[in-house]
């Protein structure tokens, strides 16, 4: 068997065996298939997809292209939650400390910032002192005695994900349901969860942005993890606004903090409290999202969530003190004021382009190579569905410098829009896939 008869059959359209799927990726990891022809493989998976078989199959062998967290002997249950990106969404900030304090244990591998969508060990980092770069050891003593870990992908874990992550970058095959599904599960099941809660986002500022594509990724993820014998579900939220009235580094963990102690915003709580309701369920300690809610609620009004976030922070090396310190006061000195310019309503703030904007802001990046700044992005003080007059601040815009304010602000005032009607209120929660 050739490389490039598993080629020819993928492009005709043919189901290939667990072993055609083999030769390809632990070839490609070894260095026996080139990339030119793992290059033509991706592309005829992107036009001719996989069954839920191949997908299941490819996620497993990626996922056995390296090291996976070993968590025997912690007690569980394990269960996590992955964000398929957005633009202000730091959920996992308050969601892991928060299903922490319910019982639940939560391995978390994040990510950092992807084009216009912000990136969690960013965030967290911009707590001064907090390390995202675990030891094995550190995350499993870390876990057990906080509840939560918040550690990023390393080097030898699922390794093929990374090459083939970079290919598809330059190969304009990244948007193929297969191969994000497969990407997605072999680097979450690699953290040692038994269970797994998806929030695929739809909308201008996800990644999917129709509701039909984030189905179709919901619907494989949960297919695709429970072959693989794990618990999931797939919660589909809406992204055509920011979530929350914060976007930035540390101006998400500022408003992370609010969140901790009764006071974040109520589109962002929405969120959170469902997918931990469903964190809850999916780990056996509720017998529905209603009952897993309002567990999540009292972990929040008791204090305790906040009490095990400061707690990781002191267990990750970051400085809770100075962390406090800085909240409401770390701003770039550059900044702008967007103001209304009319009276009316907010019918739209345009997610897609404030995480565009923010890029150029320095809350993300434009190259792997780019730094990230904690001190910038946005603090909003209207959203979509709010009265304003004509001359009203919109939001504070923070920049790096001068020059970044003046690349962001044509994407930031074209962002908004104001009419004479309220708009409709867009539902937070769309669609829930359930496989338990």
């Amino acid at each position: 068997m050739r490389a490039v008869d598993v080629i020819m059959k993928k492009r005709s359209g043919g189901d290939l065996s667990r072993e055609e799927i083999e030769l390809i990726i632990e070839g490609y990891v070894k260095g026996e298939v080139p990339e030119y022809q793992v290059s033509a493989w991706l592309m005829a998976v992107f036009f001719t997809g996989m069954t839920s078989r191949e997908t299941a199959d490819l996620t497993e062998l990626m996922l056995r292209s390296g090291e996976t967290m070993d968590l025997s002997g912690l007690a569980g249950p394990f269960v996590d939650k992955h964000s398929t990106g957005g633009v202000g969404d730091k959920v996992s900030l308050v969601l892991a400390p928060m299903v922490a304090a319910c019982g639940i244990k939560d391995p978390m591998m994040s990510g950092r910032a992807l084009g216009h969508t912000g990136g969690t060990l960013d965030k967290l980092e911009s707590i001064p002192g907090y390390r995202t770069a675990l030891s094995q050891e550190e995350f499993r003593s870390i876990l057990a005695r906080d509840g939560f870990a918040m550690t990023g992908q390393t080097a030898r874990i699922v390794p093929a994900d990374k090459k083939l992550y970079a290919l598809r970058d330059v190969t304009a095959t990244v948007e193929s349901i297969p191969l994000i599904t497969a990407s997605i599960l072999s680097k979450k099941v690699a953290e040692g969860a038994d269970a797994l809660v998806f929030d695929v986002k739809t909308g201008p500022g996800a990644f999917m942005k129709t509701l039909e594509d984030s189905e179709a990724l919901a619907q494989s993820l949960v297919r695709t993890g429970t072959a693989m014998g794990k618990r999931i579900v797939g919660v589909i939220t809406d992204m055509t606004e920011p979530l929350g009235l914060k976007v930035g580094n540390f101006l998400e963990v500022e408003e992370s903090l609010d969140c901790l102690e009764g006071r974040g915003p109520a589109d962002l709580m929405e969120v959170t409290y469902r997918l931990g309701g469903w964190m809850l369920v999916a780990g056996g300690l509720a017998a529905s999202v209603e009952e897993g809610v309002k567990s999540c609620e009292r972990a929040i009004a008791s204090g305790r969530a906040r009490e095990l976030f400061m707690a990781n922070v002191r267990s990750q090396g970051g400085d809770p003190e100075r962390m406090l310190k800085l909240r409401g006061v770390w701003r770039s000195s550059h900044s702008f004021e967007l103001r209304s310019p009319a009276s009316g309503f907010v019918t739209a703030i345009d997610a897609y382009k404030i995480g565009l904007a923010g890029v150029n802001l320095g809350v993300g990046r434009n190259t792997t190579a780019d730094p990230v700044y904690p001190d910038v992005g946005f603090v909003f003080e209207r959203k979509v569905g709010g009265e304003v007059k004509r001359g009203d601040r919109i939001c504070t815009v923070y920049g790096k410098d001068a020059a970044a304010l003046d690349a962001a602000r044509s994407l930031v005032e074209s962002s908004l829009a104001v009419g004479p009607e309220r708009a409709p209120k867009r539902p937070l929660i769309v669609k829930e896939i359930s496989a338990l």
